[in-house]
């Protein structure tokens, strides 16, 4: 169990701490060191949500913030709520390229809806501003139980 931040949230984040870093594969892949996963997810703002229920996955476009190595989005009622709920393990996915390679970084972990007053008030320190007009005021953040990430350099096959 690691302390992370506040009192009131402790999170078991014993997996997704690990930060060695790893070896390119043979295809040049680049598996990137945790540390680099967060770094790259603080960069950005919109990411995918995978949610699965009633024996169907879905998939939904979220903005989000880091907060202490979790990921937190607002979200109104609705299916992504509903979902969240029904199976919490979610995946999350980040990615982007530009014209020399990409990278993607993947969450797996545990989706909490936020509930008591210090927990929302925390959430909106994080500022996570909506894309749309519609009244958000759900929030959620995604304890990690593992990160992963790999770069990829675009460029001709080697050989």
């Amino acid at each position: 169990m690691t302390h992370c931040g506040s009192d009131s949230l402790r999170l078991n984040t014993a997996g997704a701490e690990r930060d060695e870093a790893m070896p390119v594969t043979d295809d040049g892949v680049e598996i990137l060191p945790v540390h680099e996963c967060w770094d790259l997810l603080r960069g950005l703002t919109l990411g995918r949500l995978v949610t699965h229920a009633d024996g169907q996955p879905d998939i939904f476009p979220v903005n989000y913030v880091v907060q202490r190595r979790t990921v937190l989005f607002r979200t109104a009622e609705g299916t992504k709520l509903i979902s969240a709920a029904i199976n919490n393990r979610v995946l999350f996915e980040v990615d982007d390229h530009n014209v020399a390679g990409a990278w993607s970084v993947i969450i797996r972990g545990i989706a909490r809806s936020l509930r008591t007053p210090e927990e929302i008030e925390e959430a909106e320190r994080a500022q996570v501003l909506p894309w749309t007009r519609s009244e958000k005021t759900h929030y959620v953040r995604i304890v990690p139980e593992s990160v992963t990430g790999r770069r990829f350099r675009f460029g001709s096959p080697a050989g």
